[in-house]
């Protein structure tokens, strides 16, 4: 199954790029392909436990303390965003 990132989860992820490689330079890498690749939701796309919003799901992609809502779609995984687990979502 094709994951789809919208251009929020894009930010996301960019967002955590720029914070990692400022403040843990060498986790940026590794953590971002991590979160980018998201082997389980290709292979796995209800694995993750149901989302706080109808028709989502949320995957927690431990041990990172990164937590991606997505939509399972026809064709495809709609990745909507990633969050820190520590932070508090709006």
């Amino acid at each position: 199954m094709r994951i789809r990132w919208t251009f929020a989860a894009a930010a996301d992820l960019e967002r955590i790029r720029d914070y990692l490689q400022e403040h843990e330079p060498h986790l940026a890498r590794p953590t971002v392909l991590k979160l980018y690749e998201g082997r389980s939701l290709k292979t796995m796309p209800r694995r993750g436990r149901v989302g706080r919003e109808e028709g989502t799901r949320e995957l927690v992609f431990a041990p990172l303390p990164y937590i991606a809502a997505y939509r399972v779609k026809e064709q495809a995984i709609e990745v909507l965003h990633i969050y820190h687990a520590a932070r508090e979502r709006s």
